[in-house]
């Protein structure tokens, strides 16, 4: 399948005293970047969901939310914490061997000691578990998002294709009216020419005659370029980058149809080539 580079995902996880958050969205870019708006106690998961993503998206602008909530189902159980609280004691028997007179910490003081009273935390090895598989999750949303996008992108690129091959056929058939009128054109100034012996001016007409009733050429690359966008989108996968060269390609041909028409019909028909390719190209910016 073809892939937008735009995509949306917002998923949770109870894990018991806490909820995990992960929020993925991505934009259009040229490269892939990834940028992590993560709190400070999930800091350490940051590469692991980086390998996760990194092996699933290969282009794009991605950017990765996550938080840790306290869960409003679970009640919060509070644990001291015993090795500062030893610390403390430690301390207190320190200063008062010199200052004997000095009075003794409290309870309350205690507890109210940065860091003594916390929530219990989970293990690391627990929450990165509980990260990792509702990164899985929201990973999969996040690629559903991009698929369908993409999906509506491929439709309408490949209706634009079936545009510009009709416009094709159209103009093949009209070459050989265009050239017989644009030769009887041109046998008119040649006998105009030689009425006077201007052989420059026969050489320069000649010339100018070689040089734009040849078209044929540019309608074969095109139906050959437009071969090629259906079997990218065919294949599916990251074709956003070799997509936009073929519409590059595209565009040369409709241009250099257009320089050489002999017809106004067939200006019309380049100049609608060239209007259906731009629109192509816009929703190709787009794709992975």
């Amino acid at each position: 399948m073809i892939h937008s580079m735009t995509g949306y995902a917002a998923v949770q996880r109870d894990i018991g005293p806490a909820i995990l958050h992960l929020e993925l969205k991505s934009v259009n870019s040229r490269y892939f970047d990834i940028n992590f708006r993560m709190a400070e106690e999930l800091r350490f998961l940051e590469m692991p969901l980086r390998e996760l993503i990194s092996a699933r998206v290969s282009r794009g602008k991605i950017e990765c939310r996550t938080n840790l909530g306290s869960s409003t189902f679970v009640p919060r159980e509070l644990a001291p914490n015993e090795a500062l609280l030893g610390q403390l004691a430690k301390l207190q028997e320190t200063v008062r061997a010199f200052l004997p007179g000095a009075a003794p910490l409290s309870m309350a003081e205690a507890l109210r000691w940065p860091g003594v009273l916390a929530d219990q935390e989970l293990p690391q090895e627990t929450l990165q578990a509980e990260f990792l598989a509702l990164a899985t999750t929201a990973l999969d949303e996040f690629l559903a998002t991009r698929e369908r996008e993409g999906a509506k992108l491929a439709m309408m690129i490949a209706e634009r294709v079936a545009r510009m091959r009709a416009l094709v056929a159209e103009a093949e058939p009209l070459l050989p009216v265009a050239l017989a009128e644009y030769q009887d054109r041109l046998a008119a100034k040649l006998h105009e020419a030689l009425a006077s012996l201007d052989e420059e001016r026969i050489r320069q007409e000649l010339g100018l005659y070689a040089t734009r009733t040849d078209v044929a050429e540019e309608l074969s690359r095109l139906s050959a370029h437009l071969g090629e966008v259906d079997r990218v989108l065919a294949k599916g996968g990251a074709a956003g980058k070799r997509l936009d060269f073929l519409m590059q390609e595209l565009n040369r041909e409709a241009n250099t149809l257009a320089s050489k028409s002999v017809s106004g019909a067939i200006s019309g028909i380049a100049l609608e080539l060239k209007l259906l390719i731009e629109q192509m190209r816009e929703q190709i910016q787009n794709l992975e």
